[in-house]
């Protein structure tokens, strides 16, 4: 595992998603600013993923192809840019659009580093998607913290900072992605010129297991995405904390999600994969049943913790999975896998708020309950025959 380059992919990584991640953060304000209600809410969720569900899977299929340097600077610099641009226009439909902006520059990321992940991280491979996950939710866990910040100091223009940090990181992988691609192309001509009895069997796509991975991240992604988006109207609206405090409960599980993505990782290549993805997934249909039965403010705080274990440990997990199941087509499995965990969740987000709207936030919760038992379920039907020896092995 070459862990310069793991860290330089995880610093993109963080860039990219703490303005994905600051928007849950800025909608209460845009309910007090501008009198949105929850359907309009909603909405800019369904923008920041509705494209961006056909983009990542369609970027995937072009890293197999033939991968460009550009892509991921682009992707950061467009998701960056676009959010930024939310803090100065008021129209509804013109915010709309560049969040939809932001979500496409979100999903040309993805693909792209998940691939480059994958080429450098040699046979520890749920470790180094751990670190690069890491990045990730990192971002999502500063985004709010950020984003309250600026707008406490400069009102909503203050979302502007988001502008200069996607240029900066832009900027800093546009230098080093050559050089990592070089020192791929390296490492790849010396593995060639192995004798051919070191080869490992060639690689083979299992359609089947990886659709009955779709079906779990469908389930998981309407849970966690409906989570990001009404946990902070959820402790605004029904435990009566403020828009900053509000803010705080995302910050608070994305920070416990940065240390159980790095030890989901770590912990999936010592017991395997498919049982961290069970027991997280059963522990997540555990904490939302819970969450949805109660109003009070400590114990809301306190399941944030083993629902930041249940949401963000089987991360490295899903990925190295959808990798294994679909090992010829590893950029398609990413921008898929990577893809779906989010945006799925995203497009059904508009339902969710007319649910909300029309029975209340505790029955939304509840809602979101029984989904995450379904993705529970879903997780015990992941296909294990004849997988364990494939999910200890680099894919080539």
């Amino acid at each position: 595992m070459d862990k310069k380059y793991i860290y330089l992919l995880a610093i993109g990584h963080f860039s990219c998603d703490i303005a994905m991640g600051a928007l849950p953060a800025i909608l209460p304000f845009f309910i007090s600013q501008y009198g949105m209600d929850y359907k309009s809410i909603a909405g800019l969720m369904f923008a920041s993923c509705f494209l961006s569900s056909v983009v990542q899977p369609a970027f995937g299929w072009l890293a197999d192809k033939k991968s460009k340097n550009w892509f991921m600077s682009a992707g950061i610099f467009l998701s960056g840019t676009a959010m930024g641009l939310t803090g100065i226009i008021t129209d509804y439909w013109l915010i709309f659009f560049v969040i939809t902006l932001s979500g496409i520059g979100s999903a040309i990321f993805h693909p792209e580093a998940a691939c480059m992940v994958n080429k450098v991280a040699g046979s520890k491979r749920g470790t180094a998607l751990s670190i690069f996950s890491v990045g990730g939710n990192g971002g999502f866990a500063v985004g709010p913290v950020l984003a309250v910040a600026a707008i406490s100091m400069w009102g909503l223009k203050g979302i502007s900072i988001f502008c200069f940090l996607g240029l900066a990181t832009a900027l800093l992988l546009m230098l080093f992605v050559p050089k990592m691609k070089q020192a791929i192309a390296e490492k790849t001509d010396n593995n060639s010129a192995k004798p051919a009895a070191t080869a490992d069997a060639p690689a083979k796509n299992d359609w089947r297991a990886f659709s009955h991975l779709v079906l779990l991240l469908i389930f998981s992604s309407i849970t966690i995405c409906g989570l990001r988006s009404f946990i902070p109207i959820y402790w605004v609206k029904v435990m009566g904390l403020s828009n900053a405090a509000a803010g705080s409960s995302l910050t608070l599980l994305f920070m416990f999600g940065v240390i159980m993505t790095l030890l989901g990782g770590l912990l999936a290549d010592k017991f395997g994969y498919l049982k961290i993805i069970r027991i997280s997934y059963a522990l997540l249909a555990i904490s939302v049943v819970l969450l949805s039965q109660t109003k009070t403010v400590w114990l809301g705080f306190l399941l944030l913790l083993p629902m930041g274990f249940a949401m963000f440990a089987p991360f490295s997990s899903i990925v190295v999975l959808g990798q294994t199941y679909l090992a010829r087509n590893i950029g398609f499995a990413s921008g898929v896998t990577l893809g779906l965990s989010f945006s799925v969740g995203g497009v059904l987000i508009p339902l969710l708020g007319y649910f909300a709207d029309s029975y209340g936030l505790p029955m939304t919760m509840e809602l979101l309950a029984v989904i995450a038992i379904f993705a529970a379920l879903a997780g015990l039907f992941l296909p294990s025959t004849q997988k364990k020896k494939l999910l200890c092995q680099a894919t080539h």
